[in-house]
């Protein structure tokens, strides 16, 4: 498609050339007209031939008084094929069609009074037809044809566009309504039970019997209120299809040791080891990294639950890894944490599974690595490589 738009670009720049060309040879060399004559009307044809694309009513005119006076017929051939790519009410092809036919009259008239040659190309009723069929019909029928091929295709070009907007605005209509009822559904469902939850936690900090039962309550409280507003900014991202004007800060790596004491105030011990010199990495690094350990350590706190935990940041040329080990409990690696119910049994907590899996993907994602498993001494390992170019 681009070719043959380059093809058609250039050809009224090669046109001009090849009409000046095929003009400036006389068709009688003794009828008595110099050749100055046949090179000035043949470069006045080039020019007219070289403008035709935006305007072709010059070299329609010269084709006609050219053919008239001098049996010149390139421009008239080329003035018909534009006529047809341009022409459209049939009002204009008939004055059109009409103007060439005067034209072609009156040459016949000129052959009969000069005679010769000159009588038996442009006068003899076979010759006459030949070169309306030649000058005119083809060419104009040839550039109709184009014209046509060219409203195919812009209407086929114009459908496909039409078809594709209404794609993808139907996919954007389906991903809106997903987003809406997944909104909606977190909302009823989650929001709700975190705000009983944080409630509860209120409760229980006013009624609470020692500080440090007051101390955990009003930590659950914090932790529930901090999950309610990151619900609230996904709910609003869910709903609205794009970031909202103010988005509470995220969390970075400045944020870690608050993290750390959270698990700390949960009867977890966990240490943090800093290795290399600490530097700012970027937003999108230091979020990663705070989102590695805060898997690790919730999976510890499901699996592992007397673990000893232990989180290296380790700041290295042009990489950021972190590392979470634990060294394992009385119950195994593996072993499922549970909480009593309110007959006394315990139940494990639940999880989708899906952590590990989507650190992976967010990791990947900055052109990083991560992995899990466990280590050969007991206990289990996570690890993070993430590249600091990735914070440009």
């Amino acid at each position: 498609m681009q070719v043959s738009r380059r093809i058609e670009g250039g050809l009224p720049v090669l046109l001009g050339p090849a009409v000046f060309v095929v003009s400036a040879v006389p068709f009688d060399q003794t009828d008595g007209l110099t050749s100055p004559v046949f090179v000035t009307t043949a470069a006045a044809a080039g020019v007219a031939a070289w403008w035709a694309r935006r305007s072709w009513w010059p070299l329609a005119v010269l084709g006609a008084v050219f053919y008239v006076w001098l049996v010149m017929w390139p421009p008239l051939m080329v003035a018909s094929y534009y006529a047809g790519t341009t022409l459209r009410g049939a009002r204009g092809i008939a004055s059109y069609l009409g103007g060439t036919a005067a034209a072609l009259g009156a040459a016949v008239v000129v052959g009969d009074l000069i005679g010769g040659r000159r009588e038996m190309v442009t006068a003899t009723p076979a010759n006459v037809a030949l070169m309306a069929m030649a000058l005119v019909g083809l060419p104009f029928v040839f550039g109709l044809w184009t014209r046509a091929r060219r409203d195919v295709l812009a209407a086929a070009r114009e459908r496909a566009d039409r078809l594709e907007r209404e794609q993808v605005m139907r996919a954007e209509q389906a991903r809106a309504q997903e987003r809406a009822r997944i909104a909606r559904e977190m909302h009823d469902v989650v929001a709700h039970r975190v705000s009983l939850m944080v409630l509860h936690a209120g409760a229980l900090e006013v009624r609470a019997a020692d500080e440090p039962t007051a101390r955990t309550a009003s930590m659950i409280g914090d932790i529930g209120r901090e999950a309610l507003a990151n619900l609230r900014e996904l709910l609003g991202v869910l709903r609205s299809n794009q970031q909202p004007a103010e988005l509470s800060p995220q969390p970075t790596l400045a944020d870690l040791d608050r993290l750390l004491d959270q698990s700390r105030a949960l009867g977890i011990s966990v240490r943090r080891h800093d290795h290399g010199r600490p530097r700012a990495l970027g937003s999108t690094v230091e979020r990663t990294a705070y989102r590695v350990v805060q898997e690790a350590l919730t999976n510890v706190h499901k699996h592992a639950r007397d673990a000893h935990t232990d989180v290296h940041v380790r700041f290295l040329n042009d990489t950021l890894q972190v590392e979470i080990l634990n060294r394992g409990t009385a119950d195994g690696p593996g072993a499922e944490r549970s909480l009593p119910d309110e007959s006394g049994a315990r139940q494990a907590l639940p999880g989708a599974g899906w952590g590990l899996a989507g650190l992976r993907e967010r990791v990947e994602l900055l052109g990083g690595s991560l992995a899990a498993g466990p280590r050969q001494e007991g206990g289990y390992r996570v690890t993070a490589d993430i590249p600091v170019r990735a914070a440009a």
